[in-house]
Formats: C-alpha cells, sequence, structure tokens
C-alpha cells in the first residue's frame, strides 16, 4: 500500500525535537536515503483553511530531508503534500520496508502566491517552482489525482515523464532500435500520472475495466 505525508498545522514534536531537526536541515546534516515504514502517514487539516485564491505550489527542498522539510511548514501553518510509494529491500536475512517520495527532492505547500517569504526562509527548501522569480501554481486536476490515488491505496511507483504523442524507442531485446508510439491493451492497464511543472510522472496499475477514454 501507498502512502502520502499530508502534514498537520501542529504535530506531536516537542521543542526541543523541532529545534534539532530544523538544525539538522539548516546544517545539511546526513541523513539515511530511505524512510522507514510506518513513520510517515497521518492526515490532519491545515489551520488556513481552504480558501479559493491557495493554490499547490511545488518547493524543491534539501535531497532526503523531505519529511523534516513539510513539518517545519506545517509548524508555520501551511498545509504541505508529500506522496510516498513502498519500497522493499532484501537484506541477507530479513526484508525491510521503506516508504521514499514519488518526487524526490520535492513537495507540495498550498498558499496563496503572495506569501513566499515564510516559506522560502524556512530550512530545507531551496525555490519556488515556476518562471524566473513568479510562482507557478501545480494544476488542481494533477494533485487531485495524485491525493486521490494515494488516499485508496493505489500501488504507484516512479515512471519517467512522457508527454502526450511523444515518441518512444526499443532499447533492448530483439526489437531493440524500433521507434513508434506503444499502446497496451492488457487486463491490467498502468495509468500515469504526471506533474507538468515538475516534468515528473508516476505510474499506477489498475483493472482495464475501471479506465475509459477521455
Amino acid at each position: 500500500m501507498d502512502a502520502w505525508w499530508h502534514c498537520p498545522c501542529t504535530g506531536e514534536f516537542s521543542e526541543e525535537a523541532l529545534a534539532a531537526r530544523e538544525t539538522a536541515v539548516a546544517l545539511h546534516i546526513p541523513m539515511s536515503d530511505e524512510y522507514q515504514s510506518g513513520e510517515s502517514s497521518f492526515v490532519s487539516e491545515s489551520a488556513h483553511g481552504a480558501g479559493a485564491d491557495r493554490k499547490w505550489f511545488a518547493l524543491s527542498v534539501t535531497s532526503r530531508h523531505e519529511k523534516i522539510v513539510s513539518q517545519l511548514l506545517c509548524n508555520k501553518g501551511f498545509e504541505t503534500f508529500l506522496p510516498l510509494y513502498t519500497r522493499r529491500h532484501q537484506y541477507a536475512r530479513r526484508v525491510r520496508t521503506f516508504e521514499l517520495p514519488l518526487f524526490p527532492g520535492y513537495l507540495f505547500c498550498r498558499s496563496d502566491s503572495a506569501t513566499r517569504m515564510p516559506i522560502l526562509t524556512t530550512p530545507g527548501v531551496l525555490r519556488m517552482l515556476g518562471t524566473g522569480r513568479i510562482p507557478i501554481p501545480v494544476e488542481d486536476g494533477e494533485i487531485a489525482s495524485l491525493q486521490k490515488a494515494a488516499q485508496a491505496g493505489a500501488s504507484m511507483i516512479p515512471y519517467p515523464y512522457w508527454q502526450s504523442g511523444q515518441a518512444g524507442r526499443i532499447t533492448a531485446g530483439p526489437l531493440a532500435g524500433i521507434e513508434g508510439i506503444v499502446v497496451t491493451e492488457k487486463r491490467s492497464l498502468r495509468l500515469v500520472l504526471s506533474v507538468s511543472l515538475l516534468e515528473r510522472s508516476v505510474v499506477l496499475e489498475i483493472d482495464s475495466d475501471c479506465v475509459t477514454r477521455v
């Protein structure tokens, strides 16, 4: 089952623990490349509410610090969304499950376009994606699709970003070198969800009976 980190405005962290986390982010203290499962999934409402002028923005953040940055933004009163996927790693004698960001180095923050400095001054936040210094909001439908899939526990993994009509080339096997646009018809379909601003995608598998052409 996939998970998501939808941050509340008040976390269950002591002031001392939060200060330590802020220091870790600010100083870029190395952290594990993987997040252990069971530490990252909870949902709560933002103190800012759901005003019509509030949009989702993509933030570039310090790699491997996505959860900490999300928590820091939460404590400033911002609503964040960090979609995760599950990966299992086989060790010599045991298997461990980790939850990793679907978009490494990025998270989504809901705000109005005028409220930038409190976000940009948060330790670990590198920039807000946009054109030059003008942040561009992520399409509401793209965020809604990701949130709905995450809430439903749909299996999602990172996937190469493809634009509509883009040609592809087979790189392995007896058909290597062939170029074209391939459409696969089978019982289980792979539906690609993209965030255009990030030029990143994820893929989820779903029964073909549940999908119609649009």
